[in-house]
């Protein structure tokens, strides 16, 4: 849970503080996220590299995305409870 508090607290203050955007926000995050990856199972794992899945990687884009234009508008408690799932109309 922190984590995830923490996530949604950085990424404010990166896009409040700084002159990125959104879009290129997203870029930069799911690109170095992509390239960390990479690095683990090719120099820790010693895995073969897979295939991939380009529209599960698409989804995940269009999640990221959607959540870092949403930082620009919603409250910190809005967002973390639509990331947690926790949402629910009573």
């Amino acid at each position: 849970m922190l984590a995830f508090a923490g996530n949604s607290v950085l990424c404010r203050i990166a896009l409040r503080e700084t002159g990125i955007d959104a879009a290129s926000f997203t870029t930069i995050r799911l690109a170095s996220g992509a390239v960390v990856l990479w690095l683990i199972v090719r120099f820790f794992l010693r895995a073969q590299a897979g295939g991939g899945n380009w529209i599960s990687a698409l989804m995940l884009f269009a999640y990221a995305a959607g959540f870092s234009f949403a930082y620009l508008s919603l409250t910190t408690a809005t967002a973390r409870c639509c990331s947690s799932g926790r949402c629910r109309r009573r």
